[in-house]
């Protein structure tokens, strides 16, 4: 088993390497709830695992205690982020006026909830739902959301903040599912604070190769938020994710926003999220053996390829 890093094993892999990224970790690698004491207990041991910043599933904006996260982050040296997926009913990519109101309200709220936190990121499926559609996107649908989405951009940059798309596979969303898909989507807005999120575990099931996008993301000024996740979500190396390419290509451009580890396993579950991502085995049983393991390998990874500069 990995033991958990101490304050002083963290701030010394800080001085070997000089990546300004912050690293993190999602929440329901510790707590399946988001109420005030899932909150201590995550960014507690977010903190604990030696990561600098814990990303939030807020699949509840307005239900979302501020003031309990708030106490919990002043105590502890972790900054915060937060991702989502649009909820039933609240759907920006369906045309139906409704849904897309609702979905604008859950968006402009979710900006307001992590300005109060001084929080700079949101990222996540915030185009759509997290779902696999019957069909493709429509246009009026495409247009919906694009539409949505720039007022959401201008209102992030009132605030400081960056709006990272995400880019999921075929099975979770028909908007789109590759970097050039996501690229092309995003031109279309015209936004400077809407960005693309990268995210590993997807990238392994629908890009080419693990090099591209991440080049392709980066020349667009568009690479905004970053997860680190395996080819099945459990620790990180043990399965087909080309990561020797994945951070090569990070350093090539000189990526210095977010790295995140996402995992998921039956052994904490969100009701929501653990269903809608097919979370049906047990990929890992201790999630703070998991989190120190997936920060030792992140950050060895990260350094491996500031060492090049050497040769």
């Amino acid at each position: 088993m990995v033991g958990n890093p101490s304050t002083e094993t963290k701030d010394m892999a800080m001085s070997e390497t000089t990546t300004t990224s912050p690293i993190g970790c999602h929440g329901l690698v510790f707590s399946g709830n988001v109420d005030e004491q899932g909150i201590a207990e995550a960014v507690a041991r977010t903190e604990k695992a030696g990561f600098d910043l814990l990303e939030i599933p807020l699949l509840d904006p307005f239900g979302f205690d501020v003031a309990a996260a708030k106490r919990a982050l002043a105590a502890h040296d972790v900054q915060v982020t937060a991702s989502l997926g649009l909820p039933e009913g609240a759907d920006i990519s369906t045309g139906d006026p409704e849904q897309v109101q609702r979905g604008e309200k859950v968006l402009q709220r979710v900006l307001e909830v992590m300005s109060d936190l001084e929080s700079r990121h949101v990222c996540g499926v915030l185009y759509g739902m997290l779902k696999k559609y019957p069909a493709p996107a429509t246009d009026a649908g495409r247009a919906a959301s694009q539409e949505v989405l720039a007022r959401i951009g201008r209102r992030a940059t009132e605030l400081g903040i960056t709006v990272s798309l995400e880019i999921v596979n075929r099975y979770e969303s028909n908007m789109f599912n590759t970097a050039t898909g996501a690229l092309a989507f995003l031109d279309e807005i015209g936004e400077d604070a809407l960005k693309a999120h990268l995210d590993t575990y997807h990238m392994n099931i629908e890009e080419s190769d693990m090099f591209l996008p991440v080049l392709a993301a980066a020349q667009a000024g568009r690479l905004g938020y970053v997860h680190i996740g395996e080819s099945h979500r459990g620790y990180l190396g043990t399965g087909t994710v080309d990561f020797d390419s994945f951070f090569r290509a990070l350093h090539h451009v000189g990526y210095d926003g977010p790295i995140t580890f996402e995992s998921f396993s039956t052994a904490v579950v969100d009701d929501v999220l653990s269903t809608s991502l097919a979370i049906w085995r047990n990929l890992w049983k201790d999630g703070d053996d998991l989190a120190a393991h997936a920060n030792a390998y992140i950050r060895g990874a990260l350094r491996s390829n500031e060492t090049l500069e050497m040769h």
